[in-house]
């Protein structure tokens, strides 16, 4: 079985809070590891990480520990950095050993061709602002300025307001199916210059949704913010659908 979760952000909210979405994606990964395979995490798993050279955000100890163990079990887990950590550097594919992208791919799994991606940076020719904001905060010159010139308690403040505010523009009381229409554009482009392409899966809007579309097929994943989040998985026979937990 293939597993797919995106933006559980680890480190939202109080301590209590945080705990709690903690735990509750900690039970998830048991229940998955159970048959998986494979564990897809779609980016946003962390609220805010920002990795230096030799420190990383305290915390998350739980979490850590049972991404080694399920690799150790020989279970491959894929993670994607989001628009709220794609500053993971090599700590947790040392660590953890899990399989680390920043960029969309393409997997075949199952008998499927799949393409992942978080969903930020994507189809935004039209923004300038918003490309080049993105152009900074990728910038691995920036982030090594940043990480000589600044505290990591100094960071880890900064990181969180910038993560909560950003957090609660995807709030599920303004986003629509409508408000997923720019992924979706670009999931049609996307098929047809890759018409083999049976899935195509992405995180970072916090609304689930399946769209079939004579031979396109898109699935978006929720948020972990509230008492139910939907996750997607794909069978062995390579049939694929959203499901709560």
């Amino acid at each position: 079985m293939i597993y797919f979760a995106s933006d559980i952000h680890l480190g939202a909210g109080d301590k209590q809070y945080a705990r709690r979405t903690e735990q509750r994606f900690l039970r998830w990964l048991d229940m998955a590891g159970k048959d998986a395979d494979t564990i897809f995490l779609v980016g946003d798993i962390f609220d805010f990480w920002f990795e230096y050279g030799h420190v990383v955000p305290k915390g998350f100890t739980r979490i850590f520990g049972k991404l080694a163990e399920l690799t150790d079990r020989g279970v491959k887990i894929v993670f994607f950095t989001g628009n709220h950590d794609m500053w993971v550097g090599d700590y947790l594919p040392r660590e953890c050993g899990i399989e680390l992208y920043t960029k969309p791919q393409t997997f075949t799994v199952a008998g499927k061709t799949l393409f992942v991606a978080h969903g930020d940076n994507m189809n935004i020719k039209g923004q300038p602002l918003l490309r080049m904001m993105n152009a900074m905060f990728r910038s691995k010159v920036l982030r090594k300025v940043a990480s000589w010139l600044i505290h990591p308690d100094l960071f880890m403040r900064f990181g969180k307001w910038w993560s909560g505010k950003s957090r609660k523009s995807h709030s599920k009381d303004t986003i629509t199916p409508e408000s997923l229409g720019f992924l979706v554009d670009y999931a049609r482009e996307y098929k047809k210059a890759n018409q083999d392409t049976d899935y195509i899966l992405f995180g970072h809007m916090h609304y689930p949704y399946d769209l079939k579309e004579s031979d396109l097929r898109v699935l978006f994943l929720d948020c972990w913010d509230n008492d139910e989040a939907t996750y997607a998985v794909m069978d062995n026979a390579g049939n694929i659908s959203l499901k709560t937990f």
